[in-house]
């Protein structure tokens, strides 16, 4: 398919499920090629923790698989289908790396492509490639499986993804500060990511946000949320708890979610329903933790927000009124005055194709960019202009 549509010079959309379709700059393209045929768990080894599965397989499945044998996926990839309009669990793993999305475990595990051992998959040229393999040190030179994770299917179809797995904690509670304002919650978060309590997870909701959780007990109160999440062995869980709250204590009184009311907490955010679908836009802003209250302020003097934080605010989910021009200027602004990088989440096809939706490149990194775009696809056929124009 893919060298018919080269010799003919046919732009491809290239899709697993469709769940993330709404998101990136709209694309005109003749052809649409989907992965989701390529599925199924062709490798698992529960005591190597490794698995090989096809680019198409649901993520659903990996994880059911995973959770029979007492695994997971330890970056926690977040599901992007609701919050852009699309259907929720439907997303691929391949699609998984292919966006590099990781969910709130990301600042003790890191991110999907720190957990990616190999590629199968065809660039745009309709050769067929395989890279990596199934343990971590097996690269000599350039590590093209961890460059291909966060193209967005601009670079190569991947057809067969090898990454490796961890084992699920035992036990599992959070800790919930209610009512701090953000420049203090997030104070609270980097003390907490310093002290040596292996924190994996560490999130505020402003009030607004709040609100929209399922947990009766945190919706009701009318109060912004601060969370920090400990796992491991029950009896590690219960010691590290305990310091923990004693070293935060002039926060104010903690609550606790138990092993179960924890699971919850942290899978609905995974699913980001506390910023659902609707009219207004959304933006992910990742940035230093200690400038991200400054820099959600900075926003609001432009347009009202609501935010949610993640990774003790190094990643903000950030949701604005929809305007024309999504406030692109503005946010870009603000981003530029205290570092970061903004994408564009959710907005109409008119908003995303006026604006940039990914972070501008430098001169530099675009010059790269465009230098793996002619290496990996010189007829530009694969997803052309999704994340950047012209590339």
């Amino acid at each position: 398919m893919i060298s018919g549509c080269a010799e003919r010079g046919l732009p491809i959309e290239v899709v697993g499920s469709g769940s993330k379709r709404a998101i990136g700059r709209p694309m005109e393209s003749a052809v649409t090629l989907t992965t989701t045929s390529l599925r199924g768990i062709a490798l698992y080894e529960p005591s190597e923790l490794v698995m090989s599965a096809g680019a198409g397989t649901p993520l659903s499945a990996v994880e059911v698989e995973l959770a029979g044998r007492g695994q997971m996926l330890a970056f926690e990839p977040i599901d992007l289908g609701p919050a852009s309009g699309g259907p929720q669990g439907a997303q691929t793993i391949g699609a998984v790396f292919a966006t590099n999305l990781s969910g709130a475990r990301r600042i003790q595990s890191g991110a999907a492509r720190d957990h990616l051992l190999g590629i199968k998959g065809v660039n745009g040229r309709a050769e067929l490639f395989q890279v990596g393999g199934r343990v971590m040190k097996n690269v000599a030179g350039y590590d093209v499986s961890r460059g291909l994770t966060g193209s967005w299917g601009t670079l190569a179809v991947l057809t067969q993804v090898t990454f490796k797995v961890l084992p699920w904690p035992e036990a599992s509670v959070t800790i919930v500060f209610l009512g701090l304002p953000d420049d203090i919650a997030i104070e609270l978060l980097c003390l907490a990511m310093g002290q040596p309590f292996e924190v994996s997870g560490a999130v505020h909701l402003q009030a607004a946000v709040a609100e929209r959780l399922d947990h009766p007990g945190l919706k009701s109160r009318g109060k912004s949320v601060t969370a920090l999440r400990l796992e491991n062995f029950a009896n590690s869980v219960a010691t590290r708890k305990q310091r923990l709250k004693e070293g935060l204590r002039v926060y104010g009184n903690a609550l606790e979610l138990d092993n179960r009311e924890s699971i919850e907490f942290w899978s609905e955010l995974r699913r980001l329903s506390v910023m659902p679908y609707g009219p207004s836009l959304l933006w992910r802003i990742s940035t230093k933790p200690t400038t991200a209250p400054k820099l959600v302020a900075g926003v609001k003097r432009y347009m009202p927000v609501k935010a949610f934080y993640d990774w003790s605010g190094g990643l903000i989910w950030l949701e604005v009124p929809a305007t024309d021009d999504a406030g692109t200027a503005e946010i870009r602004r603000v981003v530029a005055i205290h570092g970061g990088h903004a994408t564009l989440i959710r907005a109409e096809p008119a908003v995303r194709a006026s604006v940039e939706v990914f972070q501008p490149l430098g001169p530099a990194v675009e010059r790269l960019t465009r230098g793996l775009k002619e290496a990996f696809d010189p007829a530009g056929i694969l997803n052309p202009g999704r994340m950047y124009a012209n590339i």
